[in-house]
């Protein structure tokens, strides 16, 4: 982990990170398990509906902070610059995301967790296909490794929904094409604060008339047979949950290591898989061939991360770009600093998005 450098004890800084990665684990489970117990569970089957809130809400809350330096004199450099980019991450993670919810509403956040460990081998081929990159012998084994483990616990799982699982896969496919495109498409990396903000506008411009043929009339009709307050409490939780996941995910980024955000991506997929089991009674969906298949699986997803952790260049320490930058009080000269530490938001995003 890395510490900042400054006049904060060590001691107090080794506490606030701690306490930042257990948040990080912590908001990304319950909004996973929020969200798969909301639309598989409880029967609030409108993925589209709470993917368009979570987004609304976090525009409308980040608002009053994007006005605050020193992001307010970033906005009219990065979208001139960005502005085409931007539409296309946008349009990207409003496939992905809502083709994530969506598949929670027919198969189990287990599998839904392991296809989407497979990313790593989508976003590998892409880079193959279009920047002519192969990956290394080692990271060639862990994706085969990965990809075997996926194909044998969604062999098994197909005898659940086979529309969830495809629905899960093109939203995976759409996480990957996201992260092939965005290095192509923004000339500045974009955190993950600003990167929501500028975002969501499109998300929602793209979501919303899918929403209105789809289910607005559906919700209408659960609305006034759901007079309890029950529903609204379960969206509004999982906006709050969904915001505090992308501030504390920005706060990680800035103040640890690529280690530390490999690992975590590693934790992440094996507590979920457990929390699942034990939380939302999908142990018993579980036979003997899906569990190792997502054992294998897991195991590839390491081995990969392991390998591209090892391959990434040394950077300079994380937390002091934007400060330095600051300092000179330049935007663009922020701008660039900026990106280069917060870049982690999008290379290692395939991930963290939920």
């Amino acid at each position: 982990m890395t510490i900042l450098e400054g006049s904060e004890p060590r001691m107090a800084a080794v506490v606030t990170n701690v306490a930042l990665l257990a948040a990080y684990l912590t908001l990304n489970s319950t909004l996973n398990l929020l969200n798969k117990w909301s639309l598989g569970i409880y029967g609030f089957s409108f993925p589209l509906f709470m993917t368009v809130s979570h987004m609304l809400f976090s525009l409308v809350v980040l608002a009053p902070f994007m006005m605050m330096q020193p992001f307010r004199s970033l906005h009219k450099a990065t979208l001139e610059k960005q502005w085409k980019g931007i539409i296309c991450i946008g349009a990207f993670m409003a496939l992905n995301i809502a083709l994530n919810n969506l598949s929670l509403v027919d198969i189990t956040l287990s599998l839904n967790q392991v296809i989407r460990s497979a990313i790593p081998v989508v976003t590998a081929l892409l880079a193959v296909a279009v920047e002519k990159k192969v990956p290394t012998r080692t990271e060639g084994v862990a994706l085969m490794v990965l990809v075997s483990g996926v194909m044998v616990a969604v062999w098994e799982g197909a005898a659940g929904s086979l529309r969830g699982i495809l629905v899960c896969i093109a939203g995976m496919v759409s996480n990957a094409l996201m992260m092939t495109t965005s290095g192509k498409v923004l000339s500045e990396r974009l955190d993950v604060l600003r990167l929501t903000f500028y975002t969501a506008p499109v998300s929602c411009a793209c979501l919303l008339p899918f929403y209105l043929t789809k289910e607005a009339a559906r919700l209408s009709e659960y609305a006034d047979a759901h007079r309890d307050g029950m529903f609204q409490l379960l969206l509004g939780v999982g906006c709050v949950n969904a915001l505090a996941y992308n501030v504390v995910h920005y706060l990680m980024i800035q103040r640890t290591s690529a280690v530390t955000t490999t690992v975590l991506g590693e934790i992440k997929i094996v507590g979920l898989l457990l929390l699942s089991a034990l939380l939302l009674g999908e142990g018993s969906q579980m036979t003997p061939r899906m569990i190792a298949g997502c054992t294998v699986a897991v195991i590839g997803f390491c081995l990969y991360s392991h390998a591209k952790m090892a391959a990434r260049p040394a950077g300079p320490p994380a937390g002091t770009d934007v400060e330095a930058a600051a300092k000179i009080g330049a935007a663009e000269k922020a701008a660039a600093e900026f990106g280069k530490e917060s870049s982690k938001a999008l290379e290692l995003e395939w991930w963290t998005i939920k």
